[in-house]
């Protein structure tokens, strides 16, 4: 099995904030992070690079979580976030 292949075998969840209201889309992301089990992940899909929402991770999470960039912009961002 090749990483790739690993990588999205881990990934339980997809969510695309682009069409969700900014407010919501914080709480979702770590309420939907945190039903994940340890090895388990989410891909976000955004519009924009979601610099604000690592820091947030890092602040509340610290080294509970891993995140990969699998494409980045122009138009569409595409983060893995993992649980650890």
């Amino acid at each position: 099995m090749s990483a790739e292949q690993a990588t999205l075998q881990a990934t339980k969840t997809t969510i695309d904030v682009r069409t969700i209201p900014p407010r919501e889309r914080h709480p979702l992301i770590f309420d939907t992070f945190h039903a994940l089990a340890s090895g388990e992940a989410l891909l976000l899909v955004n519009d924009h690079d979601p610099k604000p929402l690592y820091y947030q991770f890092q602040a509340e999470s610290k080294d509970a979580f891993t995140w990969d960039y699998l494409e980045s912009g122009p138009d569409v961002w595409q983060v893995r976030i993992g649980k650890r």
